[in-house]
């Protein structure tokens, strides 16, 4: 992709946007800026937003590390056969958690910590404090408050926590908030540091066992939830609490706590169960005990995930925008630009992946709002562009259409190649008109008159030729220039010259009675004379790249000229040659002999249109005109037989007249 060529389309481009209009390029900005703001704030718009969170999930899914079991957590669980068998289903039997703890006590865990809150009394309490208060291991005990987990306690729930975590005082057991982050009801983050809330269950493990450096203080950014290596495999090993409470069993697992951390809390089908970044692909809630287990080995392995700055949102958000915007400035219209367009759409939808698969947390980052941004600045720009290309091809057309039919000029807009700057050699049919003693009637008038008549009468003609689809070549004074076969060939293109060459003549018959009847003295218009001919031109754009016109040269051209300028001679108004007459499909013609055109020594045959002649007076005069070549004499007297039937027929007798007067080749010779 040359750079200096998509320079060039894209000053081409921002031109058409501004040939829109004032109020529609401020349009444009205003849509520019909007696609800006959904670039950067996509997130937290309520339609984008939804899309942003679920991009999210799966590229945190599918970039989510393979683990096999992580030996250094254990999760102690109460899960619904322990409950079956304690015959006791809510609360947790407390009495069962002081019997595993003493036993876990004595087993090598590095910390514990109680995923469930004591915020009801209960008979077993005074044996649940006495062995937390005895625990060697330090223990980190579920906290919460109304302020900030109000789904999951009340006034008096807290009241009585507070009481119990006052009774521990002194001991290796301290409250940990249990406190997860639920927005949109998906927990995707750590939840935010709040005030007067004691650490993260799992921080407060770390901060007990010495491995305080290890806790990720202040951390915020995303969980990092991690897929096991193995499928049926689950990345925490589980056993049940009641294992523990066991004093025969526990002792066997023993080595399953030594250097652990253990955590202890509910896997319920019903309880306490949270959606995570992986629930929208494996259908999985997994238990809030397994998110605090996760947020630990996040913390274990060091692995807070980096954030882009809000700087580098912006950057890249008007990165985008930009891209969009200079996408739709190109007026590419082949593979390039769609090529284009596959490459930005899979930079803003891959560039996301990549981010995540390199350990940044893309929470925040958007994709989504890239795709939307980057379409409404791409839309505005090009609709922009697009109104502006509708004023210019309306201005297109309506300039070509004071030349061209408007079915030819839109089909040249389509296809600008048809006007391309170069000539070809085209069979045309040729028709040139001329209002007799127009320039003497103009030196006696007033030039504002001269020019309101004269603009009035091309005004008529030229419409003429335009609704019997010809192409207006060019004004010559008060003559008109037009022909049909070019720049686009019609089937019916001969019968729509002879047509326009009859309905000239009379509109400037319609012409001077306009003029005879002006409310004032004016000098008389003579009659319009039109010539007619078929033949090769070189047709094209002549003039150069700064200016050029559309037309046509060659002898056709002059051949045409020379027979309207015949019409005075020959008592006519139209006159067609032979060549023009047979291909025009109409049996209106009447033949009016042989002559050698002023300038030419080839004589042509010329033939008149005559709608309402008589046919049995046709076929007489194409009788004679076969006579002629071989007895003229006998041709005259057929010429004055249809001569005598139209006494006022000028044409007839002028024809009779050079009959009379051949010269060589059987063809009268005009002066």
């Amino acid at each position: 992709m040359p750079s200096s060529s998509s320079g060039s389309f894209i000053r081409r481009g921002w031109r058409n946007v501004r040939e829109a209009g004032p109020q529609r390029l401020v349009l444009t900005v205003l849509l520019v800026i909007a696609a800006l703001v959904l670039a950067r704030f996509s997130w937290f718009l309520p339609i984008s937003g939804d899309a942003e969170r679920a991009m999210y999930d799966l590229r945190s899914f599918v970039n989510a590390p393979h683990v096999g079991q992580d030996k250094r957590i254990l999760l102690v669980v109460y899960d619904d056969k322990t409950l079956i068998d304690a015959r006791k289903r809510s609360p947790l039997d407390r009495g069962l958690l002081a019997r595993a703890l003493q036993n876990l006590d004595t087993m090598g865990a590095k910390a514990i910590g109680i995923d469930i809150l004591f915020d009801q009394p209960q008979n077993e309490d005074p044996q649940l404090i006495s062995a937390l208060r005895a625990m060697k291991t330090p223990v980190a005990v579920a906290y919460a408050e109304q302020a900030t987990n109000a789904s999951d306690i009340v006034y008096e729930q807290q009241q009585y926590l507070k009481q119990f975590m006052t009774q521990l005082r002194g001991s290796n057991a301290h409250p940990a908030s249990i406190r997860l982050d639920n927005a949109f009801g998906v927990t995707r983050k750590w939840p935010s540091i709040e005030a007067g809330l004691p650490p993260l269950l799992g921080r407060e493990m770390l901060i007990e066992a010495g491995q305080g450096s290890k806790a990720m203080p202040g951390y915020q950014g995303s969980l990092r939830f991690r897929q096991p290596e193995f499928e049926g495999q689950p990345v925490f090993s589980e056993l049940r609490i009641d294992l523990f409470a066991d004093p025969e069993m526990a002792p066997l697992l023993a080595s399953q706590v030594k250097g652990r951390y253990v955590l202890i809390g509910g896997d319920l089908v019903d309880v306490d169960r949270v959606e995570t970044t992986f629930s929208a692909s494996t259908g999985i809630q997994p238990p809030g005990l397994a998110v605090h287990a996760s947020m630990l080995a996040q913390m274990l392995d060091g692995a807070a995930l980096p954030a882009p700055l809000p700087a580098s949102l912006w950057i890249l958000a008007i990165l985008v925008v930009a891209l969009a915007v200079l996408t739709g400035l190109l007026e590419w219209g082949n593979w390039r630009i769609y090529l284009l367009l596959l490459v930005q759409f899979v930079m803003m939808l891959g560039v996301p992946f990549a981010m995540q698969a390199r350990g940044v947390d893309t929470y925040g980052v958007p994709a989504a709002g890239w795709l939307i941004g980057w379409v409404v600045a791409f839309a505005s720009v090009t609709s922009a562009a697009r109104a502006a290309g509708a004023v210019q091809r309306n201005f297109a057309q309506g300039a070509l259409g004071k030349y061209l039919p408007r079915e030819m000029a839109r089909e040249i807009i389509d296809k600008p190649e048809l006007l391309s700057l170069h000539g070809e050699k085209k069979a045309i049919y040729v028709l040139f008109s001329d209002l007799e003693g127009f320039t003497k009637m103009s030196h006696a008038l007033e030039p504002e008159m001269v020019a309101k008549l004269l603009n009035r009468y091309l005004e008529s003609l030229s419409q003429v030729v335009l609704d019997h689809g010809g192409v207006i070549d060019k004004f010559v004074g008060d003559a008109v220039v037009a022909f049909w076969g070019a720049p686009i060939a019609k089937p019916d293109d001969g019968r729509r010259a002879a047509q326009a060459g009859y309905a000239i003549w009379k509109a400037g018959e319609a012409f001077r009675t306009e003029v005879a009847q002006m409310g004032r003295k004016l000098p008389p218009v003579g009659k319009t004379r039109v010539g007619l001919h078929y033949g090769e031109a070189v047709v094209g754009n002549f003039g150069g790249e700064t200016r050029i016109q559309y037309t046509a040269l060659g002898d056709s051209m002059n051949t045409a000229a020379r027979l309207e300028a015949a019409n005075k001679a020959l008592d006519s108004s139209v006159m067609a040659s032979r060549e023009f007459a047979e291909r025009s499909g109409l049996d209106w013609w009447r033949p009016m002999g042989r002559v050698v055109l002023r300038g030419r020594a080839k004589p042509v045959e010329i033939m008149e249109p005559t709608p309402g002649f008589p046919d049995d007076d046709r076929k007489l005069l194409i009788k004679a005109m076969i006579l002629a070549d071989s007895d003229i004499a006998a041709a005259i007297s057929v010429v004055a037989e249809v001569a005598a039937k139209h006494g006022d027929d000028k044409a007839i007798a002028n024809l009779l007249h050079r009959l009379a007067n051949l010269g060589g080749g059987n063809a009268y010779v005009l002066g």
